[in-house]
């Protein structure tokens, strides 16, 4: 069926400048680009962007020879692009926001030069000549912060959800956006100001990653709470019903809940063995899918079911030794006197790190976030941003195998975790890799 939707028409390429890193020169290379895609995903910590580009010079005197080597270009020039969809919903890169990772692929003729330029923000690049040296303790996320305003040195926009358990630690000389990854796997969501937020000890895990807009550091409860941005339809008449946005090109289903895979992950009942070398003791604590689901907050309407006949034993056992007595508050006399001051005065200290509330929760959410995973590409929507939440609707099949009404397990609310927005002088298009930890319909617009 031929689609007719103008949406997939060609968008605008407003600008794409590149300056050279010696001197004063730039070149425009909007005459030379034969597609160009932007990305951003929630498992990324930068954005990233490709160009592909076809040019036979540009004129003046200081670029006879190409744009690649009379720049000429060699990685780390500041790029000025600013792409349009059909709406006119811009994507702006200018001043510090994009510049050139590599140079790949080049096939130069004596005709023209065709090579792709890889593209990255400066985040990415400040990150390889930063080192996380000190010692922090505290909220996870205050120390986040600093990390990224102080060490990585952003000028970005952060925005960072409260956690609400305390960890002390050292940089070791890690990189900051190892160490913010790191920390994400080790923090819990505060409830404070909200009596039906998600609760310590359930609802663990945090993602960090980087859009246009800037550098997030959320949890994923967080993320699932917000309403639609967007509502697409996927169906069979050239026809947008009313209270859509757009239609659905195509989708595919990716991943469907795999059970074997998620016991083998420990997603539906885990152990976890900790071990004290101050007492020489362990414990064995169990944590069920049960213990979770009053915790967290989902994208679908049904909490993940199984048969409890599989999941009634833990399918998966982690191992861990127990943070007592390293890494007290303070520094000097004042760790002494934490130490002095600790259960019955002995040299056991404190726990630093409570695994209870994190170390099997963590995992559990972040593999039942991509319980089911859809791809869906629709026109051109610039306005798509990795994280956000947005609503689609996918055609239900009757007995006599057509599409009716919408599919109310399929359907509502996802998140989206990675997209591409993709732009040629033909036409604009936007890929969407969409999750959601449960099934089911609700909420949505």
């Amino acid at each position: 069926m031929a689609n007719n939707n103008p949406a997939i028409g060609p968008g605008n390429l407003l600008e794409f400048t590149i300056e050279s890193n010696k001197g004063s020169k730039s070149a425009d290379l909007r005459a030379g680009i034969a597609e160009y895609r932007y990305y951003e995903s929630i498992l990324s910590n930068n954005f990233s962007a490709t160009a592909t580009i076809v040019e036979s010079g540009v004129s003046g005197d200081d670029f006879k020879s190409g744009v690649l080597d009379s720049l000429p270009i060699r990685g780390g020039e500041r790029a000025a692009i600013k792409v349009a969809d059909t709406r006119d919903e811009q994507i702006t890169f200018s001043g510090d926001g994009l510049y050139v990772n590599r140079i790949r692929d080049a096939s130069p003729d004596t005709q023209s030069d065709v090579y792709y330029l890889d593209f990255a923000s400066k985040e990415y690049f400040n990150n390889q000549k930063s080192r996380v040296k000190k010692r922090y303790e505290g909220k996870i996320s205050d120390n986040v912060r600093t990390i990224l305003k102080d060490v990585l040195k952003t000028t970005d926009n952060i925005e960072i959800d409260e956690t609400a358990e305390t960890f002390n630690f050292y940089g070791n000389t890690r990189k900051p956006f190892y160490i913010t990854t790191w920390l994400a796997s080790k923090s819990v969501p505060t409830t404070e100001g909200d009596a039906n937020a998600s609760g310590v000890g359930g609802a663990a895990g945090f993602l960090f990653f980087q859009t246009r807009d800037g550098l997030y550091f959320k949890s994923i409860d967080s993320l699932l709470s917000k309403e639609p941005t967007k509502k697409f339809i996927y169906n069979n008449t050239e026809v947008l019903p009313e209270g859509y946005d757009d239609k659905i090109i195509s989708y595919s289903i990716d991943s469907d809940n795999d059970m074997n895979q998620q016991q083998g992950v420990g997603a539906y009942h885990n152990q976890t063995i900790a071990f004290d070398f101050f007492s020489f003791n362990y414990t064995e604590t169990d944590f069920n899918i049960k213990d979770q689901e009053p915790k967290v907050k989902t994208a679908g309407k049904d909490y993940v079911n199984v048969n409890e006949e599989f999941i009634d034993e833990p399918t998966r056992i982690f191992f861990h030794i127990r943070d007592i007595g390293s890494n007290p508050n303070g520094s000097g006399d004042e760790q002494l006197e934490t130490w002095k001051s600790s259960e019955g005065g002995n040299i056991r200290g404190v726990e630093n790190f409570k695994h209870e509330n994190a170390l099997v929760q963590a995992p559990m959410r972040y593999n039942q976030l991509f319980t089911v995973e859809t791809n869906i590409t629709i026109p051109g929507d610039f306005t798509i941003k990795a994280g956000d939440i947005i609503e689609c609707d996918f055609p239900a099949v009757d007995a006599e195998n057509r599409s009716k009404d919408s599919n109310k397990q399929s359907g509502g609310k996802y998140l989206v975790a990675h997209l591409c927005h993709y732009l040629s002088p033909k036409e604009t298009y936007t890929s969407l890799g969409l999750v959601r930890d449960s099934f089911g319909k609700k909420g949505g617009f």
